[in-house]
């Protein structure tokens, strides 16, 4: 999950086994958001090319199917240069839609009604609305995605609505990934965890989140503008806006953080099997096992 040390290892990886990095992070994407979304620096990257950071600008949305577009040619770019593609962030769709091939569109891109119709329906209510019209349909499903991904909600009621099956037991993807990979997954003691992210937090306030975020208010998006709904700037608005204080905002932002951490776990411990998980925070002599996986893997 999040401030478990991806960027630190993704990069002594890279640097040991002629590596590229591509960013699957759905925040990152973005020009402009640095210190909410911890994008790695121009000093921390040691000269590693970094791939799908900065690509698009705060006003438009960036879905996971155009993350597995963009990501697969950056793959085979990086791969007929004879070099190792490492994808690392903690987007559980992104990364899922990239490794096993779901389908983001199918039928119901053919339909777009249907969508539209669940999407003024968001507008109209709010998104615990629509998620519990998923959960009537099917519970399992409503389990594993939070009230507030509205886009995967309402992409759960679109298969349900054209395939008559349940959301999950279509689990929307096949089963064999589409590339031979090797799933690293980093995570802690949940209290040591917690309090890594609330630090994170402080850290990126003084580096001078409030204002990175005051800027992205400023241009006065839409409410449902993706950027906009990203975890580091959303908990901001409020400030600016008045109704609550910059002390409130902050624990907001820690406390949403956590919630965040906690989500990402649940998902790829859920929905991706094979991964190998380790704890370097607690346990620095896991690099060397992790080492030892990848020579094996690339052997």
């Amino acid at each position: 999950p999040t401030a478990v040390g991806k960027t630190a290892l993704s990069i002594r990886l890279a640097k040991k086994y002629n590596g590229e990095i591509i960013n699957g992070d759905s925040m990152q994407v973005y020009a402009g958001l640095d210190i909410g979304t911890a994008k790695v620096t121009e000093e921390e990257a040691e000269g590693i090319p970094h791939h799908l950071l900065d690509i698009i600008p705060v006003e438009q949305d960036y879905t996971a199917s155009d993350f597995k577009r963009d990501a697969r040619q950056a793959i085979e770019s990086i791969l007929a240069r004879g070099k190792l593609p490492i994808v690392v962030g903690g987007s559980g769709l992104y990364i899922e839609g990239l490794l096993f091939d779901m389908q983001f569109g199918g039928v119901a891109a053919e339909n777009p009604d249907y969508r539209k119709q669940l999407e003024a329906e968001l507008e109209r209510t709010d998104a615990m609305c629509i998620w519990k019209q998923l959960q009537a349909k099917d519970p399992k499903a409503a389990e594993q995605i939070h009230p507030n991904n509205s886009r995967r909600v309402i992409r759960a009621l679109e298969v349900i609505h054209f395939s008559g099956k349940r959301f999950s037991d279509q689990a929307d993807r096949e089963t064999a990934p589409h590339y031979d990979a090797l799933l690293i997954g980093l995570d802690t003691d949940r209290g040591i965890l917690y309090d890594r992210i609330n630090r994170r937090v402080d850290l990126m306030t003084d580096k001078g989140l409030v204002e990175e975020a005051k800027a992205l208010f400023d241009r006065k998006l839409p409410v449902k503008t993706q950027a906009t709904r990203g975890i580091g700037y959303k908990e901001w608005f409020g400030f600016f806006n008045g109704e609550i204080t910059y002390e409130e905002a902050t624990e907001m932002l820690k406390q949403n953080s956590r919630r965040y951490a906690k989500r990402q776990l649940t998902w790829f411990r859920n929905r991706m099997s094979g991964i190998h998980w380790f704890d370097l925070v607690r346990n620095s002599h896991d690099m060397q096992k992790i080492e030892d996986l990848v020579e094996a893997f690339l052997a």
